[in-house]
């Protein structure tokens, strides 16, 4: 019954401003982001303390710059992802370009399952709509982890299902890809695969924006057992309100490393980061580990 409330409270609160106009919702966009960096300081520490890591030698005057374009984006994902309850397809048609799409539909027209690796760039909440503009996919998915909150967890499925995408745990992921594809079903799957790899379960590592940093090859493994094709999906966002999504292929620059196009991915997105940091989500904790080794390495009085 509680979890029934609340989810209640939050779709009416979401639903709510889900019927406002969009130049409303970006105007309280631009307050929120002010309330985020000017009076919370959402995560300030984190935010620095990754950028200069990231960048060395960057000034104070470009981190500035890029927490600016951060916290603006992180406003409007917020909201725009609350309007996806409320947007039209007309909306939607004016909001994305998509480019590439034809790459997609020729594997998907072999029969080959599409593993669409992305970031936490742009507004990734937005990218299951260019399965609109494909023709021979047959089933949109993404991986999904479950929410503590139940009743939130509720509201987002239902918000990431706005385009008939299929939101699938990433503890069934494999059965239910391998079980799409026996079943002769062309599948695009998105794999979100920039967040912090679970220390005591990978063991793949990469030099990623100046740093050592781990990674998870878990969509590339299951793309390998079913055939599929491997495409990054690169975003850029010419003005608020607007992006361009294009599929590129994943090319390994070496096939005999291990991991081979989750590590192309992995340099393609950082790519996509260089050419504008503010759009990635710099708050999120991803080298936490590392800093974990450091403190132990320069005190190793706590391993005992």
């Amino acid at each position: 019954m509680l979890q029934k409330l609340r989810y209640g409270l939050y779709y009416g609160l979401f639903r709510t401003l889900a019927f406002l106009p969009s130049p409303v919702l970006y105007a309280m966009g631009s307050g929120v982001r002010r309330i985020l960096q000017n009076v919370a300081k959402y995560r300030r520490a984190v935010i620095r303390d990754n950028l200069r890591n990231s960048f060395p030698g960057i000034t104070d005057a470009e981190i500035k710059e890029i927490e600016d374009d951060f916290y603006l984006q992180l406003a409007d994902n917020f909201l725009e992802t609350i309007k996806l309850l409320d947007i039209s397809d007309a909306e939607v048609e004016r909001r994305i370009e998509v480019r590439g799409a034809e790459l997609v539909d020729q594997a998907a027209a072999e029969g080959r399952p599409c593993i669409i690796y992305l970031g936490h760039y742009g507004n990734w909440e937005m990218v299951p709509s260019v399965v609109r503009k494909l023709h021979n996919v047959d089933i949109s998915a993404q991986v999904y982890k479950r929410q503590h909150d139940r009743a939130f967890d509720r509201l987002m499925l239902k918000v990431r299902s706005r385009f008939g995408s299929v939101s699938v745990p990433q503890a069934h992921i494999f059965r239910q890809m391998v079980r799409w594809h026996r079943e002769g079903k062309t599948v695009m799957c998105g794999f979100i695969a920039d967040h912090r790899s679970n220390q005591h379960v990978s063991h793949h590592e990469m030099t990623f924006l100046n740093q050592p940093t781990q990674f998870n090859p878990g969509g590339e493994e299951i793309g390998k057992r079913i055939g599929g094709a491997f495409f990054y999906l690169d975003v850029e966002k010419p003005r608020r309100g607007r992006y361009t999504f294009t599929f590129r292929p994943i090319v390994p620059e070496n096939m005999e490393e291990d991991s081979p196009y989750t590590r192309q991915y992995m340099r393609m997105l950082e790519q996509t980061i260089r050419r504008r940091p503010g759009l990635w989500l710099w708050s999120h904790r991803r080298w936490k580990w590392n800093k974990k080794e450091t403190q132990t390495a320069n005190n190793p009085t706590e391993n005992k």
